[in-house]
């Protein structure tokens, strides 16, 4: 359902949309406007770039090979370029974004075919997996060559540090990559409480799209490959799909940016409380309950259609599931309390007119 307008009677409506809504923080921004200093040589070949890539090698580990991008679905289908051939398949949860959000971007560009796994909470196992390998050396099917994870789910839940590391040892024992979609990589590891390279680098991942946009970034993504000989030929790749930034400074010092002084932990902590917030407040309301755990930053609560209409007059959210209006409410760094409380009251006054 299409949100047409910011602005309702003259007053700016409050965001719990996407956190792709929410403005560019100001240490990135603060980061930027440093590196607009002067000429730079173009493409990655200069000092802030240089920088930035030590910063994620010393997060990640010294063994990483990091590539820089500008939108999340340029990282999660230049991963399945590098990873597979157009006789490969890619196994991944139905509702995730390469399946359902990508415009076909995967199948278009990487060329190779979806094997989605149908899942209410947007996590697959190892079960899931193996009901999938049947046709392994059969020449008329597909061949799967990658499972794709999102981490967190576009349900806001988390897979553990352990199911990870079960997902990967399965599919390497299968000769099986594992990617993982971390648009929202960083509220999972502040849910959970591990670092970001405990959750990618130690879990045993081979590639990772490390989100930047959803958390504060002016459209900055990244990939990282944990095993060096994946990524052999993703720069000519980065090329062909349109990704290479001529001016990458810009791109790399606000990741860069992101791992200083904790900033992404820091952000994400605060949209993770500012989640479990609005769901209390949610559930002090009489008939409307939160639909899903709440683990991340989005809260999913049904919330009768009257009350949706009235309640966007004054706040910007998405109707998820119209056959029971259940909504989805995203939480982001720049989520005040005062915007949860005034959300809950609208909601408390309206529901049940």
């Amino acid at each position: 359902m299409k949100i047409d307008n910011l602005v309702h009677d003259g007053v700016p409506r409050n965001h719990f949309a996407s956190d792709n809504n929410s403005p560019a923080h100001p240490e990135v921004i603060e980061a930027v406007l440093s590196a607009n200093q002067g000429h730079a040589l173009a493409y990655g070949d200069d000092y802030f770039t240089e920088r930035a890539t030590a910063k994620l090698r010393e997060v990640f580990g010294s063994s990483c090979e990091p590539f820089f991008l500008s939108t999340g679905t340029g990282a999660n289908v230049l991963s399945m370029a590098a990873l597979t051939r157009s006789h490969h398949a890619v196994i991944c949860a139905e509702n995730a974004h390469l399946n359902g959000a990508e415009c076909g971007a995967t199948e278009k560009f990487a060329g190779v075919k979806l094997l989605t796994v149908p899942t209410r909470t947007g996590r697959i196992g190892v079960e899931d997996i193996q009901a999938l390998l049947g046709n392994s050396g059969d020449q008329h099917h597909v061949q799967p060559r990658v499972v794709s994870l999102t981490q967190a789910t576009d349900f806001g839940l988390c897979y553990s540090v352990e199911e990870l590391r079960r997902i990967c040892d399965f599919a390497h024992e299968n000769g099986l990559y594992v990617h993982m979609d971390g648009a929202r990589l960083y509220t999972a590891c502040a849910a959970l409480g591990v670092s970001p390279g405990e959750m990618t680098r130690d879990t045993g991942l081979d590639v990772l799209s490390l989100g930047g946009t959803k958390l504060g970034l002016l459209g900055a993504e990244a990939v990282l490959f944990f095993r060096p000989e994946l990524a052999a030929d993703f720069a000519y790749i980065r090329k062909q799909g349109m990704q290479l930034a001529s001016k990458m400074r810009f791109l790399a010092v606000q990741m860069e940016a992101l791992f200083t002084n904790d900033l992404w932990l820091r952000l994400a902590d605060h949209a993770n409380a500012m989640a479990r917030l609005l769901a209390d407040e949610l559930r002090e309301i009489p008939g409307l309950e939160p639909t899903r755990e709440v683990q991340t930053n989005m809260v999913y609560a049904t919330i009768p259609p009257q009350a949706v209409e009235h309640i966007r007059q004054r706040y910007l959210f998405y109707v998820f599931d119209a056959k029971r209006w259940e909504v989805r409410l995203v939480t982001n760094h720049d989520t005040t309390e005062e915007d949860v409380r005034g959300f809950a009251e609208m909601a408390r006054k309206t529901v049940g007119q």
